[in-house]
């Protein structure tokens, strides 16, 4: 098992591909498992991709430390060091964008460019998901099964169109997220992580080029949320996916073509 001691857990992880290092972070209770196997392949053909199971997810250790979303930046940090990476560019997707805020702010000299899809920078300048998935956010989901609750995620992943018109897609998705679901306290403890955090006032401080990627029809982090971004950040580059919801995965070739654009040429 490809697993590194940081800090005070062992950390999953994986590489794949050769070239620039590219650091990628998964969301709330996700691990690698969830990164669509496409965007994986088509991005380590020019990088050297890093993907990894946040504290508390996947095949990484829980501990018991409080968790914070600049801790899971330190973890991150870290590993870096320890797979003798001083610079990469970085990519966050949902909480994960949060970590790479955060990764940027307080290790700037590790990060060449960022990008953050899907994502907000938290406090009261941001815009809050729907009330629907707000609730399936704060569902009580211990007396669930595990396949109940993956199913019950889908329908703020993806858009219902999607859904119904890959219905084969849709139960890949299930089965990769059922490989290794999270527990329940780690999941509450990320979530906790997630309501305290808020980068608002400090974004301007990020000086490195910044992409942001979100789907406007992204109901569990509402579209506003990358203007909030793209207004507050320098020298950033702001991309909606118009059929997209949270997971892009509607809007994914695009995607890829801006991703590599944005990191390769730019």
């Amino acid at each position: 098992m490809p697993k590194v001691k940081i800090n005070d857990i062992q950390i999953y992880h994986e590489v794949h591909g050769e070239g620039f290092p590219l650091i990628m972070i998964m969301g709330l209770s996700a691990n690698i498992d969830w990164w669509n196997p496409h965007l994986i392949e088509e991005l380590s053909k020019k990088f050297r991709l890093v993907i990894f199971d946040n504290r508390g997810a996947g095949r990484t250790d829980i501990s018991d430390k409080k968790y914070t979303i600049k801790l899971f930046a330190d973890d991150t940090a870290r590993l870096m060091d320890a797979l003798g990476i001083s610079r990469a560019h970085v990519l966050g997707i949902s909480m994960g964008g949060m970590i790479a805020q955060e990764l940027v702010l307080n290790y700037h000299e590790k990060v060449e460019k960022l990008v953050l899809c899907s994502t907000t920078c938290g406090g009261p300048k941001s815009v809050s998901p729907s009330q629907e998935a707000l609730e399936m956010l704060t569902a009580e989901k211990n007396m669930l099964s595990e396949e109940e609750v993956a199913r019950m995620i889908m329908p703020f992943l993806l858009t219902s169109d999607f859904i119904a018109n890959n219905p084969d897609l849709v139960e890949f998705r299930i089965r990769q997220i059922l490989k290794v679901p999270i527990s329940n306290e780690a999941y509450i403890r990320q979530l906790n992580a997630i309501i305290k955090f808020d980068t608002y006032e400090r974004l301007p401080q990020i000086k490195v080029p910044t992409l942001i990627l979100h789907g406007k029809r992204d109901a569990l982090m509402p579209p506003e949320n990358a203007s909030i971004l793209a207004k507050a950040i320098p020298n950033t580059q702001l991309v909606y996916l118009e059929n997209s919801a949270h997971e892009l995965a509607e809007d994914l070739e695009k995607a890829i073509s801006i991703l590599l654009n944005f990191l390769v040429e730019s």
